[in-house]
């Protein structure tokens, strides 16, 4: 006999409806999988035929073909385990009514029959809302991720047996639902706050401009200095994520596997700080079959790179990539994939490679210091809009019993600005300043008439380029907004220019 499945497969960041077609036939006995499987899905026979036994059924010795369709689409992970099995379950006459069309199947089956949580699982009920799919029946760790997309029906089963059980009619499974805006509602609140960081006051500025606008950030300062403070503190200031937003992050970390099981949906800004000994792989993504990267893992959040000279130069070059398009496309002789890679950069680095307190104390030479900073080429650094000195602190800084402002008053300026900046590009799909293209920045950042002289000095004394220049304007734009000013003024112009400090060093 012929059976039919419904079931799904990650293709990047999006998913695939997959016809798992399972044809029981007279003749030797013989399992056969075809349709571009993987070595997980060929390897699921004996998972299938263990589970079966195990559950108390019969497993046909028969001749067992299945079919994935369509065939050119390539079959990974153990996801099929579960549709396999019902299908071969379905074929042998176990399994009758129509449930079995109206649900699309998931799972990784244990040999006792359990049914395992899988990944994927977001972007796969997306498929199914976009396909008009109505249900899903997949494992139950994977319920809450599947709930948060409306218009499904979500049913969770432990066990395979569970799952006939559901699919004859003869056992009732209470479907999963959920409310993804009362989860971003409930979004804990990050306990890092600005008001802890001593001293400082200019870099905690450029900061709140850097979140003001999505700027990406570069602190130079030696160790102990608080870069890593100062970047811990950056999410809490960020604007709240949007359900859409949210869902896109989650997507990625369900394809990642890193979706809590508790946590059907990520409600706060990601924040991913990779060791500097990361691959160029692990940083942007790979693999033969391509899995995504940090840059994608920070998507709509931050991607803080810690010693960010040390980090090897492909892995440094490979960043311009999506800083530049907010997205990641991989290319394999099977195909290309892409991965969302809208992030926001905050990257720090000692002055010199031993990481001296001060440049008096330092003793490297000056050729010592270039060399080591040079790692940073320029088309890196005209792609980070704000350039920091981050001094070490002084102790009076330090003993002084004051607190700097909290993060919820800076905050609400960032929210203000950044709601202007929504008025301003609606109806596109800008939401920041920082991601202005070339028409936006002439058409929302015109020059005032007594700036042009100060541009053109500064492009001459730091050598900027046509997008260090655009760099500059939008992070005025930025400045302007904060300032509640419809129109940049020269003042807004200078302080913008003085974020340049690592130009203005490399021309030195």
């Amino acid at each position: 006999m012929l059976a039919r499945v419904q079931s799904a497969c990650v293709q990047g960041i999006e998913a695939a409806l997959i016809s798992v077609e399972v044809d029981v036939a007279t003749g030797l006995p013989a399992f056969t999988t075809v349709g571009l499987p993987d070595a997980a899905v060929r390897e699921s026979r004996e998972r299938v035929r263990a589970a079966i036994r195990n559950c108390g059924f019969v497993f046909p010795m028969e001749r067992i073909t299945v079919n994935l369709a369509p065939a050119d689409l390539r079959k990974e992970g153990a996801s099929f385990d579960l549709p396999i099995a019902l299908g071969i379950l379905a074929a042998t006459g176990v399994v009758k009514g129509d449930r079995l069309s109206r649900y699309v199947m998931l799972g990784e089956l244990s040999l006792d029959g359990a049914i395992r949580p899988v990944r994927g699982v977001l972007p796969m009920t997306l498929a199914c809302r976009r396909d008009g799919v109505g249900g899903l029946l997949l494992p139950g760790a994977n319920g809450l991720e599947a709930s948060v997309v409306e218009g499904i029906e979500v049913i969770p089963v432990r066990t395979l047996s569970e799952a006939v059980e559901f699919l004859c009619g003869e056992g009732r499974v209470e479907p999963v639902r959920t409310d993804p805006a009362s989860l971003l509602a409930l979004a804990s609140a990050d306990d890092l706050d600005f008001a802890e960081v001593r001293g400082q006051s200019l870099a905690k500025r450029a900061l709140e401009i850097a979140a003001a606008g999505s700027h990406n950030v570069l602190m130079i300062g030696p160790p102990g200095a608080g870069k890593t403070m100062l970047a811990r503190r950056l999410p809490p200031i960020l604007p709240p994520l949007s359900l859409e937003e949210a869902i896109g992050v989650s997507s990625v970390w369900s394809v990642a596997g890193l979706l809590p099981p508790d946590r059907g949906l990520m409600t706060t800004r990601p924040f991913r700080a990779p060791h500097h000994t990361s691959s160029e792989a692990g940083l942007i993504g790979g693999g033969s079959v391509p899995r995504p990267g940090e840059v994608s893992l920070a998507h709509l959040g931050i991607l803080f790179l810690d010693e960010l000279p040390e980090f090897s130069q492909r892995a440094l070059e490979a960043l311009c990539q999506p800083l530049e398009d907010g997205s990641v496309v991989l290319s394999r002789a099977a195909g290309s994939t892409a991965f969302p890679a809208r992030f926001q950069l905050v990257g720090a680095a000692n002055p010199c490679r031993r990481g001296c307190p001060t440049l008096e104390a330092c003793v490297c030479t000056p050729g010592e210091r270039q060399h080591y900073l040079s790692r940073l080429s320029r088309p890196l650094l005209d792609r980070i809009d704000l350039h920091l000195d981050v001094p070490s602190v002084r102790y009076s800084e330090l003993a002084g019993g004051v607190q700097g402002e909290p993060s919820s008053a800076i905050r609400a300026r960032v929210l203000k600005a950044r709601d202007l900046q929504t008025e301003r590009f609606a109806g596109t799909k800008i939401r920041a300043n920082a991601r202005m293209t070339g028409r936006e920045v002439r058409r929302f950042c015109p020059i005032p008439a007594d700036g042009h002289a100060l541009l053109a000095l500064a492009m001459e004394r730091l050598g900027l380029s046509a997008r260090g220049h655009d760099r500059i304007l939008k992070v005025a734009r930025t400045i302007a907004d904060m300032d509640g000013r419809e129109t940049i003024t020269v003042e807004h112009l200078s302080e913008a220019i003085q974020y340049r400090s690592l130009d203005r060093w490399l021309q030195s």
